[in-house]
């Protein structure tokens, strides 16, 4: 019993490891290039496209506006989790 420990805990330890590290959030600050709320995207004036969640309800997001970005990689898209309008 006691040699099938140590392998099954190195083995969550790996696992729970990687999902910490797949679900890292990253944070953006810019101007609001362009909001499409059809296409449910925003674009920042450094170039960088955020995709956003269906449930999003717009915080009144104008061109030009400075907001912070919370965001996941999800794949090659960069999934919106909060936009904050910075005053």
């Amino acid at each position: 019993m006691r040699n099938h420990l140590v392998p099954v805990t190195a083995a969550a330890l790996v696992a729970v490891s990687s999902f910490a590290f797949a679900a890292t959030q990253h944070h953006a600050t810019g101007s609001v290039k362009t909001y499409d709320s059809k296409a449910m995207t925003l674009s920042l004036d450094d170039g960088s496209t955020y995709t956003l969640p269906k449930s999003f309800k717009d915080p009144g997001l104008k061109t030009g506006e400075k907001v912070n970005v919370a965001w996941q990689q999800s794949g090659t898209m960069k999934m919106v989790d909060k936009v904050t309008i910075q005053k």
